[in-house]
């Protein structure tokens, strides 16, 4: 089955990417500008609020929680985080950058699933998890080379110099 010259597994793992770029640039615009949805306008990182205060402090729990609660309100942490946010979800949503953002995106999912051990509803795995399954998994298909920037972007000078950056 082919649509719009794709095949379905092309489709499939295009939705995948732009979908969890979507998530984390989603998440990146409402805490930046405070879009009333997670978080309020007055909470907002541009109004002098900490984009990860409110979950760090008093949602995080199990073995690391007294460790996370202990990062809060601090400004590399928040700075790390809204980084990680904008670059991997605008990577995956542009389809450049794939294996980085993959690898990171993966990173960013443990990090987030560790916050609270053990997960509340299932003793090893929550979506976090399969987030970052996903986020691997992207890296193994050249899914930002569909409907993406991809194929530009590995012809880039710094991509050839830099392979890792594909």
């Amino acid at each position: 089955m082919v649509f719009m010259g794709y095949k379905k597994e092309q489709i499939a793992w295009i939705g995948i990417r732009i979908g969890l770029g979507w998530i984390l640039f989603w998440a990146f615009l409402d805490k930046m500008f405070g879009l009333g949805f997670a978080t309020d306008p007055a909470n907002a990182w541009l109004a002098g609020g900490s984009p990860t205060s409110g979950y760090l402090a008093y949602a995080s729990s199990g073995i690391l929680g007294d460790f996370y609660a202990g990062l809060a309100n601090n400004v590399v942490i928040d700075s790390l985080f809204m980084l990680g946010l904008f670059a991997i979800g605008l990577a995956m949503i542009l389809g450049i950058g794939q294996k980085i953002a993959g690898y990171t995106g993966a990173i960013l999912m443990i990090l987030l699933w560790s916050t609270n051990l053990p997960p509340s509803n299932n003793p090893i795995i929550d979506d976090h998890i399969i987030y970052a399954i996903l986020f691997l998994a992207l890296t193994t298909v050249k899914a930002g080379q569909w409907l993406g920037l991809g194929k530009w972007w590995v012809n880039t000078p710094i991509v050839k110099k830099f392979p890792f950056l594909e």
